[in-house]
């Protein structure tokens, strides 16, 4: 069943532009209060509980302020800090981008992206490659990392940041970022899920950046969730973060339902910290924190960067957060909680006060010596010990980029057997003229493209580019090769690629990131779904005079490929993903059969961008309010949208081909003995407090004989004992929270569990009983061509309803098979694999509609069915 959380647009119309714009009701998120407390007995949180309680019994006010308050933007070397406690030798906590990498630091590695590992449907690849990065975290001296990413999970293709996360399929999204955590995790770094929730476009995300562009609007973008929709879809792979552990989450820019996500208590209280039970601690995005005491009492536990807006010196929290707990506006529960939290993160990846690693980087500046502050250039001192965190890495990044690159077609032309002629094509083969790091944050397309731009970067230590590979490979087989890298030299090329015998490797590509920067008009989010570069006609001219034309696409998503992808000169395209700065040599291993190519399209490619259904909100629709992007398309994203509209995609998700051939038979189902799904019942224990605090103004005043007093740095400290309202000098200081927070936000009482939420004792991550076994599902698969290769067989399940995508993914695994030999392909079926979110019982529930199940090689290619009893 569907439920829409808004109603339609009512349209005032008008002869001028001077009247009033289109108005409208607008969505609405229910408050949930209050905000869950932590669980001491959660099911592998236990120990991590039992040490943070011991070191935050010990801590005063003001050291719990410091713990949840960052620094300020610049305020010390890492993108993220809160403040120091000195006096239990606690150093300042490390939050670092990003998602692929270590930001702002030299001598790390330039991993693949989250989208470009996901082809890969292999969770120990994903899972090795989140522990390279917090191992190479764990050297540098970060605390938490950044990432992994499913929010933007990647409902539109041309949003911005979907290369940053892993897929627009929830179950392949959820297996990502879990494998991702579990690998940063193991390597001692708290992992960092986001951007919660319903972070799918870079327009409107933030009002400064908006305003910048013309845009005139008051708040950030609401994105408008129905119920089933969020559970289904966008909530579903955060369901895996919290499982897999994960210490901390991340809320979003956007509004959800016309609440900001980072004082959305809906679904920060009731569904993150209570359907889910969620552990950890809640981050804000840099500057998407709005308010201060309402934003406690809605689920925030740590404010980053700690400024209200960067280098302004003014934090909603700090000083405030303090004074909030004197006045009694945010209880001494709710602060505990968030200590709580934040050091039952650190102590379950296995830190320790004993092991705490020196920040040996600094964002900011190169330079071995520089000011510690950098804001304020004060503090000058050693800032960088350049320590090499890669180790061999790039060895992995290598294999992943392999293992990663999608066979889209192939008429015989690949592999390649020492060509005599190689005519190479593309600005995309080569080389940034500024270097590979010569526009910051990635900011500009030139050169070979190995990963997007914004926050979600790295510096490559190196970029082996693919015109780089290709000559060695092409020496080594005494190879003709030339290349033309300028898209716009007709006349070169076209003398180059209509020689004889020439085979031509076109390369193009298609660039996004995220909103603060803008590339050729793309701000943030692609403008279209075409090449740049006047990609897609360079394929058709190069392919109009060259009869063996190979494609590569290097992207950040789905391009359009219909104008060319079917021509018969067209013999062979690839999509190579985000490699990192193993590029070119894991697109060569690929290209000459080193690697037999088995990876799968995470997305689906489109004949056309309306295919898709959703897209981006290009223009406000809500005069200088919010711009509403409503989601009415539900659960129907990607190939769900394609599938449930009856569209023929041109390579549907989860498609790739390989050197050698596969045969699936055999299917078998088994039935497990589960029991009835039962929702859960009880309550929680009162709101706990950890030590007392001090109730005299005079104890919070700021130690000046300690320690100097930094400008714009933000600290947990008054600077007058005058009265409280004088140490805030806030104008509308003095309401109380029964004035300004709803009914029940600072409550201590016992509350009732949730029904579809973890038991005292359950791993968190919603009712335990979802994730029992309710079927065990095997297939044959056999190997029938001449090589090895690895097979990806692919089990999806049909729910039934009407309501209902045809299939949805639910399994899957990575297969190596000897030629003329078989495997035995497994997967386990779960309670919540075949459940649907119940909008008015508020859970999930198995419908009476036929399940069946499906396997096969991509989500259209289903040889193997059976219906489930």
């Amino acid at each position: 069943m569907r439920s829409t959380p808004w109603v339609a647009l009512l349209a005032v119309t008008g002869s001028t532009a001077a009247d009033v714009v289109n108005k409208r009701d607008l969505a609405h998120s229910e408050p949930h209060y209050p905000s869950p407390w932590m669980n001491p007995t959660a099911d592998g949180w236990e120990d991590a509980y039992s040490k943070a309680k011991e070191f935050v019994s010990k801590l005063t006010l003001a050291e719990k302020v410091n713990l949840t308050t960052g620094v300020g933007w610049m305020g010390e070397q890492c993108v993220g800090q809160v403040g120091s406690i000195p006096r239990l030798g606690f150093r300042s906590l490390c939050m670092q981008d990003s998602p692929l990498g270590i930001r702002f630091a030299d001598y790390v590695s330039a991993f693949s992206s989250g989208q470009t590992v996901a082809a890969s449907f292999d969770r120990s690849l994903m899972y090795r490659r989140g522990k390279a990065m917090g191992e190479e975290n764990k050297v540098k001296g970060v605390d938490v990392l950044l990432g992994p990413v499913a929010g933007p999970i990647g409902r539109v293709p041309a949003g911005g940041r979907n290369w940053e996360g892993f897929s627009p399929d929830p179950y392949l999204t959820g297996v990502g970022i879990a494998e991702t955590i579990k690998g940063i995790q193991d390597a001692g770094v708290i992992a960092c899920a986001k951007h919660y929730i319903g972070n799918e476009q870079e327009h409107f995300r933030q009002v400064g950046e908006s305003q910048g562009r013309g845009f005139n609007i008051s708040d950030t973008i609401s994105s408008n969730i129905d119920d089933k929709a969020m559970h289904e879809l966008y909530l579903w792979p955060f369901v895996d973060a919290v499982r897999a552990g994960v210490g901390s989450i991340m809320c979003s820019y956007n509004q959800v339902n016309n609440s900001y996500g980072c004082q959305n208590s809906k679904t920060l209280n009731g569904l993150l910290k209570g359907e889910l039970g969620f552990q950890g601690f809640v981050m804000s995005d840099w500057q998407a924190q709005h308010s201060g005491a309402a934003s406690a009492a809605a689920g925030l536990d740590m404010t980053m960067p700690g400024d209200t807006v960067f280098n302004s010196g003014f934090s909603f929290w700090g000083t405030n957060l303090t004074l909030a707990v004197l006045n009694g506006t945010v209880p001494q529960y709710r602060v505990d909680d968030m200590a709580m939290r934040i050091m039952a993160a650190y102590f379950k990846v296995g830190k320790t006060l004993d092991n705490q690693i020196p920040i040996n980087f600094d964002s900011w500046s190169r330079d071995t010596f520089g000011p510690i502050h950098f804001a304020v250039n004060e503090g000058q001192q050693q800032i960088n010990w350049h320590v090499d965190a890669r180790a061999d890495h790039g060895d992995l990044i290598r294999e992943i980029g392999a293992k990663s690159t999608v066979l889209l077609k192939n008429e015989g032309a690949l592999p390649l057997k020492k060509p005599k002629f190689l005519a190479v094509v593309g600005e995309d083969a080569g080389p940034n003229p500024l270097g590979p790091n010569g526009c910051a944050d990635r900011g500009c397309n030139m050169g070979t493209l190995a990963m997007g731009w914004g926050s979600g970067t790295a510096d490559f230590p190196y970029l082996i580019t693919p015109i780089e590979a290709l000559q060695l490979q092409a020496i080594e087989d005494h190879t003709r090769i030339e290349a033309v890298l300028n898209n716009s030299a007709s006349s070169q090329i076209n003398a180059l690629v209509k020689q004889e015998g020439a085979t031509a490797l076109v390369f193009v590509n298609a660039d996004s990131g995220e909103g603060y920067i803008e590339v050729d008009g793309n701000a943030g989010d692609r403008k279209n779904l075409t090449l740049w570069g006047n990609g897609d006609e360079l394929i058709k001219n190069v392919s109009s005079l060259c009869n063996n034309t190979i494609v590569v696409i290097h992207s950040v998503g789905p391009t359009l490929v219909t104008d060319w992808y079917d021509s018969p000169n067209v013999t062979a395209i690839v999509w190579a993903g985000l490699p990192g700065q193993e590029s070119g040599r894991s697109l060569v291993d690929v290209l000459y059969g080193k690697v037999n190519p088995a990876a799968r399209t995470p997305f689906t490619w489109a004949a056309k961008r309306e295919d898709y259904g959703a897209d981006i909100l290009y223009k406000p629709n809500n005069g200088e309010g919010a711009p509403q992007q409503d989601f009415t398309e539900g659960i129907f994203i990607d190939y769900r949208a394609l599938d449930h509209a009856d569209i023929e995609p041109i390579f549907e998700f989860g498609f790739g081909l390989s050197y050698t051939t596969f045969e699936y038979s055999d299917l078998q189902v088994e039935k497990s003995n589960a029991g009835e799904y039962k929702p859960t019942t009880g309550k929680t224990a009162e709101a706990p407090t950890f030590g007392n605090f001090s109730t005299e103004l005079d104890d919070y005043l700021f130690p000046e004989s300690s320690f100097p007093h930094i400008w714009q740095y933000i600290y947990p400290y008054v600077n007058t004992t005058s009265s409280l309202a004088d140490a805030s000098a806030d104008p509308e200081y003095g309401r109380t929270a029964e004035e300004f927070l709803p009914p029940g936000a600072i409550d201590s009482d016992a509350q009732s569990l949730n029904p579809a939420g973890p038991g005292p004792k359950d791993q968190p991550g919603g009712n335990t009983q979802l994730f029992d076994v309710i079927y065990t599902v095997t297939a044959k698969i056999t190997n029938t061509g001449d090589i090895v290769g690895d097979e990806i067989p692919q089990l999806y399940v049909s729910l039934g309803g009407k309501d209902d995508p045809p299939v949805v993914l639910r399994g899957f695994d990575r297969m190596r098979i000897d030629p003329g030999c078989s495997a035995t392909f497994r997967a386990d079926i779960t309670r919540r694999d075949i459940s649907n979110w119940d909008v008015e019982a508020q859970n999930w529930v198995v419908t009476d509609s036929q399940k069946t199940v499906h396997v096969g090689p991509s989500s259209r290619k289903l040889p193997l069915s059976a219906k489930l009893s």
